[in-house]
């Protein structure tokens, strides 16, 4: 599964995800396949903590994505992702991972490269998320060494652009 996870996104799977649903339902489905690769299960009240929202806003989503044949949810029942839920789900966590590591790479801390990155996945045309999945890609799976070296070059950039603030500022002592 770790391989299926990695590979480039086909350009229909990113359009398919950023057309035929909400943006909200795209953060339940992404947070429903987390729950169950976590546990190998999901319920209404584990969906509802890790979206900070009520069981009940979780339970009218249910009925949404079960009519559009994304989930099987059964009242106080697990929920489910059907063939098409999964690999909407997996689309739609590799365009939000990519985001994520393209930020952590040019160091954005990681709890604002996870919030950013749920902005990301949903304003781009699918072409440009395309080509960030591929440059990610490229540069984590291809060239593993490189990107470990353009990173620590970039930080040495970065601290020595901040240390040059700094004592412009008369932050030094």
């Amino acid at each position: 599964m770790e391989q299926e996870e990695t590979k480039i996104m086909k350009a229909e799977e990113i359009e398919f995800t950023s057309s035929k649903i909400t943006e909200r339902a795209e953060d339940y489905l992404r947070s429903i396949h987390k729950i169950i690769e976590q546990q190998g299960f999901a319920k209404t009240g584990d969906i509802a903590l890790e979206l900070n929202i009520k069981p009940a806003s979780v339970f009218e989503m249910l009925n949404k994505l079960q009519k559009l044949n994304l989930v099987i949810h059964e009242k106080y029942g697990e929920v489910k992702l059907t063939k098409k839920g999964l690999s909407t789900a997996r689309a739609i966590t590799k365009r939000h991972d990519t985001f994520r590591k393209f930020l952590e790479i040019i160091l954005v801390p990681h709890e604002i490269a996870i919030r950013d990155a749920n902005i990301l996945e949903h304003k781009l045309d699918y072409k440009t998320i395309l080509q960030f999945t591929k440059f990610v890609d490229f540069m984590t799976l291809e060239r593993p060494g490189l990107i470990r070296r353009w990173i620590e070059s970039f930080t040495g950039y970065c601290d020595r652009e901040d240390l040059l603030k700094r004592s412009k500022s008369g932050g030094l002592p």
